[in-house]
Parts: structure tokens; C-alpha cells; sequence
């Protein structure tokens, strides 16, 4: 069930979390994420995740109430406030007026994404990805596009930066997520088990992305904004695939590239 606090004092302790926005590092250290905007949270409300609290100006709560009363299971505080006392709290005006903290579900083994994804698999990993909005429209284009699970690789920023989330408008919520301490090492228990590893890899004049097949267990690498797949990561991989591009243009953005690639699988899957 869900109760109703009216915030009168800025330093509670419940609220630390929101005045500390701009420190994901410290609610990743607390097992916890932050999510903006209306229908992040919507989709937060709709999902598993477990929620802590929803933070919302006066005019909004109505708008959650049936949402929050279909989660009894949970005891979710719910503070309530003007919009200038949340600018106030926050340190910096939140346009929507919403916001909510969840904690962040426990880590998942690559036997467990091996186990749930239906057949021909589809995965994608990331090499690299440091910026948040990226890593937030991947994660929309995944679920879009049928990808069983993410693999964020070491080198890649935390998927529930608040910023993240609030990218993937909610996609993270229906997308099992791998954070791998060694990319290397988790492509190559991939490969071992049969799924083939492709890289979306720019500098390639061996195969481009209609002639590689996509047709069984397979997933797609994905490189940093500034200097695509590391070399390591590259030899790990299968093949590298390219998109084929006009010579003035050096390479896509990651999730524009990635859109593209998903849509070739599901082409060759019959599902386009």
C-alpha cells in the first residue's frame, strides 16, 4: 500500500536520495536509481522493480493514485510538494514535476539470459559506451527491436544513471541487463554456447551488413561514441560487419547504428 507525506522539512533522511541528483555513483552504492518524467514512472509503476518512493508536485498525484493502489504488495511513501519546494529540494528545476527511487534488481548471470531468451537468441553488448543518453536509446531501440538482453561490458557507464533511464523512457524496466566485469570473457562463454558474435564495426572492408548473417543465436557489439570497439573486444568477436556509407561520412551515432543493424536482423528473421 502506499501512503501520502506532505514534505515540510528538506533534510529528512528519506529524502536524501532526491537531493542528490547529480550522484548516481552514491545511489549506486545504496542498491538504488532515481527516475524523471511521467511516463518513466508510469512504466516504473507497470514493471517488477520494487519501488521506495514517488515524489510529485500537488497537481500530479491524483494522475498515480491507481497506478500506486494496484501495488499492495509494496509500501511505497509517496511525498508530495509545490513545484518551487521540489526545484528547491532537487537543485534544479524538474519540468514534469515527477520523480521516483527503486532499487536496482539484483545482478544476473549469463546462464540465466541464456535460459529466458527465446530462440534464434538475440543479444546486444556494449564496448566502451560512456554517455548516459546513448546508453538510454539503445536500451528503447532493444526492446523495440526483440533483443532478449543487454551485456554492458566494464568499460561502460552504470545503465541506471538517472539519465539512463530516463533515455530509455522506460525500456530498462523490460530488458534484462548483464553488467560484466570482462566483455572478453562473457563473449567468449557466448561463443562456447553456440551464439555467434558480430561487430558493428565502421573500419571493416570484409563484410558489410546485408551479407552477414543474422539468422541464428547471435549478438551484436556495440563500440564507444569516440573510438568504437577496443581492439581486445574486436579479436573476441566472430566477424566485424559494417553499414555501408557514403565516404564523407566516417560513422553513425551508436544508437542510430544500432537501430539500423536490429532492424537487418529481424529482416532476416522475417519479423520486419
Amino acid at each position: 500500500m502506499f501512503h501520502v507525506e506532505t514534505i515540510t522539512a528538506l533534510d529528512r533522511p528519506e529524502l536524501a536520495p532526491y537531493r542528490t541528483l547529480k550522484r548516481s555513483a552514491a545511489h549506486a552504492k545504496l542498491g538504488l536509481f532515481v527516475v524523471e518524467g511521467d511516463k518513466v514512472l508510469d512504466r516504473l509503476l507497470e514493471s517488477s522493480f520494487e519501488v521506495v518512493s514517488v515524489l510529485v508536485i500537488e497537481e500530479r498525484l491524483a494522475q498515480y493514485e491507481a497506478r500506486l493502489k494496484a501495488r499492495p504488495e509494496q509500501d511505497i511513501t509517496v511525498f508530495v510538494c509545490a513545484k518551487p519546494v521540489l526545484a528547491e529540494l532537487a537543485g534544479f528545476e524538474i519540468y514534469q514535476g515527477v520523480l521516483g527511487i527503486a532499487k536496482t534488481p539484483p545482478p544476473l548471470a549469463l546462464e540465466n539470459i541464456l535460459a529466458l531468451a527465446a530462440r534464434p537468441r538475440l543479444f546486444v553488448a556494449m564496448d566502451g559506451l560512456a554517455n548516459a543518453e546513448n546508453v538510454g536509446t539503445l536500451m528503447r531501440n532493444c526492446v523495440a527491436f526483440g533483443v532478449s538482453a543487454l551485456i554492458s561490458g566494464e568499460t561502460c557507464c552504470n545503465p541506471f544513471l538517472r539519465r539512463t533511464v530516463r533515455n530509455s523512457m522506460g525500456a530498462i524496466f523490460k530488458l534484462p541487463v548483464l553488467e560484466s566485469a570482462n566483455l572478453v570473457q562473457t563473449l567468449g562463454e557466448l561463443r562456447a554456447q553456440g551464439v555467434r558474435c558480430l561487430a558493428a564495426h565502421p573500419h571493416t572492408d570484409k563484410k558489410v551488413l546485408s551479407h552477414a548473417d543474422f539468422t541464428g543465436d547471435c549478438c551484436v557489439v556495440f563500440g564507444s561514441e569516440g573510438h568504437g570497439i577496443s581492439q581486445k573486444v574486436l579479436a573476441a568477436c566472430d566477424e566485424a560487419v559494417a553499414v555501408p556509407m557514403a565516404n564523407e561520412v566516417d560513422s553513425l551515432n551508436v544508437s542510430m547504428a544500432a537501430a539500423v543493424f536490429l532492424y537487418e536482423v529481424n529482416r532476416q528473421r522475417g519479423k520486419a
